[in-house]
């Protein structure tokens, strides 16, 4: 394992990749507005940041769906069908 000197901070980061957008003129005033207040060191970390934030929120999104369309009474038939076949491999005591 990579040992870091006494004082520095080891911190892994995930390669970057460069791209390129296109965004409307008014969004982009925002982030460089974001910028100049110092809420992100620059334009590349307030996109990244934003991205990354709609693409958890939209992983909750299709979770909250999918676990929507599970019948709770089929669930728990389901889990005590399951128990009940797990009660009778236990041993004794």
């Amino acid at each position: 394992m990579y040992r870091v000197p006494r004082g520095m901070m080891y911190c892994h980061t995930m390669p970057k990749t460069k791209v390129a957008l296109t965004l409307d003129a008014g969004l982009l005033d925002q982030v460089d507005e974001l910028v100049a207040k110092q809420q992100f060191r620059n334009r590349s970390q307030a996109v990244e940041a934003a991205l990354a934030d709609k693409l958890r929120r939209l992983a909750r999104t299709r979770l909250a769906r999918e676990a929507a369309k599970l019948s709770p009474l089929e669930e728990q038939r389901l889990a005590d069908e399951g128990l009940a076949d797990a009660l009778d491999a236990w041993p004794e005591y």
